[in-house]
């Protein structure tokens, strides 16, 4: 979608305001409204969201400098662009002061105009990369298997629309990764994408954050602020962890999802921005509607199209991949070893890819050889009952503690001889190892094996 740039013109001459509006409107990237008094501009700015304001300094009543200082309080990020007979240096210097980001006399060259336009919306745009820290970066999806594949193709094909997208996943496996990957293939690619993680911040700060708020509604509002709707319009809203929303916030969101309506907070004037919504959440949200803490209407609002990432544990087939890629990035000579990459692959990775993504993290700190070893690897382990292809970690403690991967390393390979009634080849043959290996870990870790077992 190309989204057209709202332009207002704001001139007591109407013969200027209509030939500004022609001129404009003949380009298609441009939507134009336009008022012949300060007062008027000052209501329309109040109810919509305009990119450029093209400014009268003089005007009976309310002049354009007082236009001026109310469009940089009530919306910042409008860019302002003067218009005037006379170019007077001390009206320019004082409204380039409040905040004017050009001007251009009349009589004005039709291309002067058009490009001091242009300007002006690049400058907004990268004031809006500046404030949300969103510079464009392409995204990295790390993984080959058939189950991950498929979900990337389901990601693309669906970017094409502008229906909403729930994205639903266990914490770690790359939620706003998906997100940004659909706004990357979708008609609003050119436009801002701006994330919210909806569970970091109070109800009242969240609203705020969103909707933005008037001078004074709250005790630490000194000034207007400017919500991320607003910063978001044309754009894609990623809503994070949408689940934690609170009861109270809900409804005020449904109402922007399904309007494009919103006020900021203790604002009367009703705003409209044009965004489109990802939300994604690690809860169930039919089970959160059963037990009355979400809403089932917002729920059917934003669940249009869903995706399901899958945890890690759905595919080890990436973990080299996802390993490599976690080298790379943080150091050009290291490596693991055969048998730690073994150990990553036995084990089960509750915290998902971000978990795996630390735990690499610190076998880089831990390491002091250029191969990565097993006793390198430390996570926080939550030690439960593993699938049957590994029963050997069936019997660890039901507790949660800090340990080596080399101890749970041990432990998984004297499980797995009890569990084959310490046969050494099917042991191997489990492990994915040779029983030379396994008899040198055996050896190594001190296992101790009965005396009647027997190789075979």
């Amino acid at each position: 979608m190309s989204k057209k740039h709202r332009i207002l013109v704001v001139d007591d001459e109407e013969s200027i305001t209509y030939l500004v509006k022609t001129e404009l409107e003949d380009l298609p990237e441009f939507e134009v409204d336009t008022v012949l008094s300060g007062s008027d501009a000052i209501n329309l700015i109040q109810a919509k969201v305009y990119d450029v304001v093209l400014l009268d300094v003089k005007m009976p009543r309310i002049s354009g400098v007082e236009v001026l200082k109310h469009i940089k309080e009530h919306a910042p990020a409008t860019q302002v662009i003067m218009l005037t007979n006379i170019v007077d240096v001390k009206t320019a210097i004082e409204t380039t002061k409040l905040g004017a980001y050009d001007f251009v006399s009349k009589p004005y060259e039709t291309a002067e105009l058009i490009a001091t336009v242009r300007r002006a919306l690049e400058h907004k745009q990268l004031l809006i990369e500046k404030e949300v820290n969103q510079l464009a970066r392409p995204v990295e999806l790390i993984g080959d298997c058939q189950i991950f594949k498929d979900v990337v193709n389901k990601a693309i094909k669906l970017a094409s629309s502008e229906a909403f997208v729930l994205i639903q996943g266990a914490s770690g496996t790359g939620k706003e990764l998906f997100a940004r990957l659909v706004h990357q293939h979708s008609m609003r690619k050119n436009q801002a994408f701006i994330a919210v993680n909806c569970a970091a911040m109070p109800d009242q700060l969240l609203e705020s954050e969103l909707f933005g708020h008037e001078k004074g509604s709250f005790t630490s509002a000194i000034k207007t602020k400017q919500g991320l709707v607003e910063v978001a319009d044309g754009g894609t809203l990623f809503l994070d962890e949408v689940g934690d929303i609170s009861v109270t916030t809900q409804p005020k969101l449904l109402r922007f999802l399904e309007t494009g309506e919103f006020r900021r907070v203790g604002g009367t004037n009703t705003r409209t921005v044009d965004v489109r919504v990802v939300s994604a959440t690690n809860k169930n949200l039919q089970e959160e509607v059963k037990e009355n803490r979400f809403r089932e209407d917002l729920l059917y609002r934003l669940n249009v199209v869903s995706l399901r990432l899958p945890n890690l544990k759905e595919r080890k087939e990436d973990i080299p991949l996802l390993v490599e890629s976690f080298l790379a990035r943080k150091t050009k000579t290291k490596h693991l070893s055969p048998e730690a990459l073994q150990v990553l692959m036995i084990y089960d990775w509750p915290g998902n890819v971000r978990e795996l993504e630390h735990v690499i993290e610190g076998a880089i700190a831990l390491s002091h050889a250029d191969v990565v070893e097993p006793k390198d690897l430390w996570m926080n382990v939550a030690l439960s009952a593993a699938p049957p292809q590994s029963a050997a970690l069936s019997e660890l403690p039901q507790a949660e503690t800090l340990v080596t991967i080399e101890d749970l390393e041990k432990l998984h390979i004297e499980r797995t001889l009890k569990h084959l009634h310490w046969n050494r080849v099917k042991t191997a043959k489990a492990l994915g190892i040779t029983p030379k290996t396994l008899y040198l870990k055996i050896k190594r870790y001190n296992i101790q094996v009965p005396r009647w077992d027997s190789p075979e």
